[in-house]
Parts: structure tokens; C-alpha cells; sequence
């Protein structure tokens, strides 16, 4: 017996592109709504610290900051995963300013010792380490010491990867432009700290009309166009790739708005090209891919594809992932492992119409594996 997928392909290409027309992370937005912890920069480390409930202080709670050798400010945040036994167990990125913090789950009822002790049972001895494409990162581990009396993991180092044949999240053409275009780059970049988006989208149209081959200030200009709805951002991510063909970033925006319009094949191009510059690549990309070959008849990529954004993915910042996994599945007839996957969507999904459709798909499945035995 065939699966009908169509209730199931409704389950995650709403939500698909829901998420895909939200604002990411790519691009800075207001402090006050990414900063993480938000009033670390009001009253330091240390006052945030004081002011945290004594549950938190027990190791549900770390901070550390990143920074970049011989780079100013990074526009883009990076990725901060806790590994632990060669798993990622928790991720989270920096703020505008390098800060980030990871909150670990506590049990609601838990007492500060009882928290303490879960705490270094689970994630004593792991690593925490950032990862930005074209860079080396310096890493460190969460010690007792972090879980029961200090937050701080300290400051990591990022700094540039020798050579220029691998892929990078920071564009080269940065050092070639001239001085005033990147005078109205870095001018942009406050702006759009300062909460001040349309200033800072005028600014960046400055720099690439003084300097067409800024792929920096392209990548930007479109990630901002992107989130006002304008038809522009396509063509600003294409020319960001033209003047840096190394340039990683706006290749995945490139899938995601593909995606958006159905064109399945440009959305495995692009994530194909991705992967090229960046082997490891990201929970996203990896997603994006799996659902461009899942749409073009290619399920054994897109379930390989689909398990690598699972792995990258620990807190399930892309919901929809474990979902179209579920679909690859049940195509292939492995109604248990599909069940599987859905079943662990309603630990996390909020309640909601979303989870009520993965429920009705799990009581649809129970009965095609029942008939099937």
C-alpha cells in the first residue's frame, strides 16, 4: 500500500516557508531583540551573574565571548555548538558583539544541588567550540568550575585559515575596496545597530555603487532587502557571489529564496555550491538540501542530507527538518522510522495547529504499519 504524502508534505512546506521568509539570523538585528544574555550589556558579566536565580548560578547558565584576530566586528553571528562525546548536544551563536550564552535545561522542580549535579553529569568535560567558514577557532571545555561557581568560559579566538582556495564567510573584496566605500560599510553596520535599517540600507547602496565589486556590502544589501520583501535581494545576492565566487554566505539565501518560488533544482545548485566552499556546512544548508532533492525524486540524498541537519541541529532551530525526514521515510516504506521521528517532533513543536497535523499524520501511520504486518 502507498502512502498518500500530500497531508504530510503540508506539514512542513507551510512551516518551510513560513520559516523561510523569517528574518535570520544572518543579518544583525535590533540588540534588544538577538543580544544574548540581553542585559549583559547593561550590567557586565558579573551583574548579570549576581542577579540570576540560584538555580541558574548551578550551571544552567554559561557566557563567553568571541573574537576575531586582526577583524573588526563581525556583521554575521557565529556558531557556538557544545560537543559532547563527538555529539553536538546544544547550540546557540554570538550577539553583535561577540557575547553568547548557553542555557542548559534544568528540571522546573530541581534544587540548586540536584541541578548542579545534573549539570556535570551531562556536560562536565565538554567542548565548547565556534565554528565561522575560512577560520580556525580556539575551543574550551565546561569544567566543575564553570557549572558550580563561574560562568565565564572566557574569550575564544577566531582567526583567518591560510590560503584563499576554501570557501569564507568574510569576503575578501573587503581589502581591495577603496576607503570610502568601506567607510559607508562600517557606517551601515552601527546604523543597523543603532536600529536604524533604512539609513544602513542606504549606506550599503553607497559602498557597492562607489565599489560594484564589494560581495560584502552586496551580501548585506540583500540580506536587508530580504527582509523588507524587496524582489532586489535576489539579484544583490548574485552579484555578491559574482564579485567573490568564494564567498559562502549568500549562496544559501540564494536556495532559500529558490525555494521559496519552487525551483528545486537551483535550491540543490545552490546548496551544492555551499557545500563545495564549506564541507561541514549548517543545519540550513543541509535542510534546504534535503528538500530540493526530496522535490526532485532523490530520497536517498535527501535523507543523508536530512540525518546531517538533525545531527547539526540539537535544539531544533529549524523545526521543519525531522518532519520532511519522516516524509523521506514513509516514502520508502519505513512507516516505523517514520513514526519515530514524528512522535520526537511533539516533544519539542509547540502546541498548536502544527503539532495537531503531526498528530493526525502519527495516528495515519500507526494504521498503515498495523495493515502492513
Amino acid at each position: 500500500m502507498k502512502l498518500s504524502f500530500f497531508a504530510f508534505l503540508a506539514v512542513f512546506s507551510l512551516s518551510f516557508f513560513s520559516y523561510a521568509q523569517t528574518p535570520q539570523s544572518s543579518t544583525p538585528a535590533p540588540p534588544s531583540t538577538i543580544t544574548r544574555p540581553d542585559s549583559i550589556q547593561d550590567s557586565g558579566l558579573y551583574g548579570y551573574w549576581t542577579g540570576m536565580t540560584g538555580q541558574g548560578r548551578a550551571g544552567g547558565v554559561l557566557m563567553g565571548k568571541v573574537k576575531v584576530e586582526g577583524e573588526p566586528l563581525l556583521w554575521n553571528p557565529v556558531l557556538i555548538s557544545v560537543i559532547c562525546n563527538g555529539t553536538s548536544v546544544y547550540s546557540t551563536q554570538t550577539d553583535p558583539k561577540g557575547n553568547f550564552q548557553i542555557s542548559f535545561p534544568v528540571p522546573a522542580n530541581a534544587s540548586q544541588s540536584d541541578a548542579q549535579r545534573q549539570m556535570e553529569t551531562h556536560y562536565e568535560g565538554c567542548t565548547v567550540q565556534p565554528s565561522f567558514t575560512g577560520f580556525h577557532a580556539t575551543t574550551t571545555t565546561i569544567t566543575q568550575h564553570n557549572l558550580r561557581d563561574d560562568p565565564d568560559l572566557g574569550t575564544l579566538i577566531l582567526s583567518r585559515a591560510g590560503g584563499r582556495t576554501a570557501g569564507t564567510a568574510v569576503s575578501a573584496t573587503i581589502e581591495s575596496a577603496p576607503a570610502n566605500a568601506v567607510k559607508s560599510f562600517d557606517k551601515a553596520r552601527t546604523e543597523l545597530l543603532d536600529q536604524k535599517p533604512d539609513r544602513a540600507q542606504h549606506d550599503l547602496e553607497k559602498a557597492v555603487q562607489i565599489y560594484p565589486s564589494f560581495a560584502e556590502a552586496w551580501y548585506q544589501l540583500g540580506r536587508l532587502q530580504q527582509v523588507s520583501g524587496s524582489a532586489d535581494a535576489e539579484k544583490s545576492f548574485s552579484n555578491a557571489t559574482k564579485a567573490d565566487p568564494q564567498f559562502v554566505l549568500p549562496y544559501e539565501q540564494l536556495a532559500t529564496l529558490a525555494a521559496q518560488d519552487g525551483k528545486w533544482q537551483e535550491v540543490v545548485d545552490n546548496t551544492s555550491r555551499t557545500l563545495q566552499l564549506d564541507p561541514a556546512g549548517s543545519a540550513r544548508t543541509w535542510y534546504l538540501n534535503a528538500l530540493g532533492n526530496f522535490q526532485l525524486g532523490k530520497p536517498d540524498i535527501a535523507e543523508a542530507s536530512a540525518l546531517k541537519s538533525l545531527a547539526m541541529d540539537p535544539t531544533h532551530t529549524i523545526p521543519n527538518t525531522e518532519q520532511l525526514l519522516a516524509v523521506v521515510l514513509a516514502q520508502k516504506a519505513d512507516y516505523a522510522g517514520a513514526l519515530a521521528h514524528l512522535r520526537n517532533c511533539l516533544s519539542y513543536l509547540p502546541k498548536g495547529p502544527g503539532a495537531d497535523v503531526v498528530k493526525q499524520q502519527i495516528e495515519q501511520l500507526e494504521r498503515r504499519l498495523q495493515a502492513s504486518k
